[in-house]
């Protein structure tokens, strides 16, 4: 296992799509535990592939919380079959977009489907904090930020203060 680097914004790997894995394989595998142990090293609850730079659907989380046992969830090539009218206002933030958090509005509850590691199809309902976690990685593997949900002045400020640092870090 290895710990990779996380890409920050402006990265335009960031804003692409990811490719469908074709299949379970031992490099998928290791791409799985090399991103769950960058995800704790971080720390953080969710990592996309595209967030380490493959560009593969791909997805890693854990909810558990502090004191709980660990409990890692891989999705790979994961889609949103259903999602709920009704929706909810929580607070976000992204290892791509470090130490910033808005409040976004997605649906309460969807339905996800996914392979898992031993190639199996997975169908599940996912609400709460699964359903956030669930929506806001997946929208990674599409190029989305879930600072795109915010309005065009808040998104256009965070990309500025990335942008300056990104250029001061490069001089």
């Amino acid at each position: 296992m290895a710990i990779r680097p996380i890409l920050v914004i402006p990265d335009p790997r960031l804003r692409a799509v990811a490719d469908p894995v074709d299949q379970v394989d031992d490099d998928i595998r290791q791409l799985a535990n090399d991103m769950l142990e960058t995800m704790y090293d971080a720390p953080g609850i969710g990592l996309a592939a595209p967030q380490i730079g493959v560009m593969k659907r791909v997805v890693v989380m854990d909810l558990a919380k502090e004191g709980e046992e660990a409990a890692p969830m891989v999705l790979i090539n994961p889609e949103i079959l259903e999602m709920s009218d009704e929706t909810v206002v929580t607070e976000e933030g992204c290892l791509s977009i470090p130490e910033l958090y808005y409040d976004v509005e997605r649906p309460a509850k969807v339905t996800v489907r996914y392979t898992d590691l031993d190639g199996k199809t997975v169908e599940r309902e996912a609400d709460d904090r699964l359903s956030i976690c669930v929506q806001h990685e997946l929208d990674h593997l599409d190029g989305v930020l879930y600072i795109d949900y915010l309005s065009r002045l808040k998104r256009d400020r965070v990309i500025k203060k990335f942008e300056k640092a990104a250029k001061r870090a490069a001089s």
